[in-house]
């Protein structure tokens, strides 16, 4: 507990990947020697004092803005500063997983499996769920500008629609925690052969798979 603030009760245990998450910015908190309302002073937020109290809690899984924000006042350094945010979402990922991830799905798809379109949508969603189910606001904005709309993950998540082409693809599954260029490479082709029966549209996503690996296509997470 850092000076001025009053006595914390021990984090909730209920959910263990959420409290390790809580423990997490508890202790990001007492590095730094700061109380909440020194970190809603100096971070001069939309955040108050209630929500990072909450957000350290284990009782919710807070959101990534919060958490990111949270991470930010209380970094000790500028260099293990992306560790620090790296390291949250993680535990994020981990917590909401554990919150919202049905009972029966124990592990990411497998994009080698897919043998059609229908599959195609199911692992799609199967492993947005495995991300632990991100906001659509929060998948626009880590996708490049204007390439990933909130509208459109919806129908993506509900099953409604595949991602228009390979490149929003690559912005979809990004945004799904899916950032190596082997693993986008797999569910690109993947996606190319459940798509045998329109061509064009299986060309795109081979098309974009080809193009990820000659290094014409990025995938660096947007910050």
């Amino acid at each position: 507990m850092s000076a001025g603030d009053r006595p914390e009760k021990p984090v909730d245990q209920t959910v263990p990947a959420r409290a390790k998450l809580a423990t997490y910015l508890r202790a990001c908190k007492a590095e730094a020697g700061m109380t909440y309302q020194q970190m809603v002073d100096e971070e001069d937020s939309i955040f108050s004092k209630a929500t990072f109290e909450r957000a350290a809690s284990g009782l919710v899984v807070p959101s990534w803005e919060t958490i990111e924000a949270f991470v930010r006042v209380t970094a000790t350094s500028f260099d293990g500063l992306g560790t620090a945010l790296a390291h949250s979402r993680r535990l994020l990922i981990r917590a909401r997983r554990a919150t919202r991830a049905p009972y029966h799905l124990h592990k990411a798809p497998d994009p080698t499996l897919i043998a059609s379109k229908a599959h195609l949508l199911q692992a799609l969603r199967d492993q947005y769920v495995w991300a632990g189910c991100p906001t659509p606001g929060e998948m626009e904005r880590m996708a490049a500008f204007g390439r990933l709309p909130q509208n459109t993950v919806r129908r993506i998540v509900n099953g409604r629609t595949l991602p228009v082409d390979g490149v929003q693809a690559i912005e979809f599954l990004k945004a799904c925690e899916v950032v190596e260029e082997p693993d986008l490479e797999r569910w690109l082709m993947a996606g190319s052969r459940a798509l045998e029966s329109e061509p064009w549209k299986s060309f795109e996503w081979r098309l974009a798979a080809e193009q990820l690996k000659a290094g014409m296509v990025g995938i660096g997470l947007a910050a």
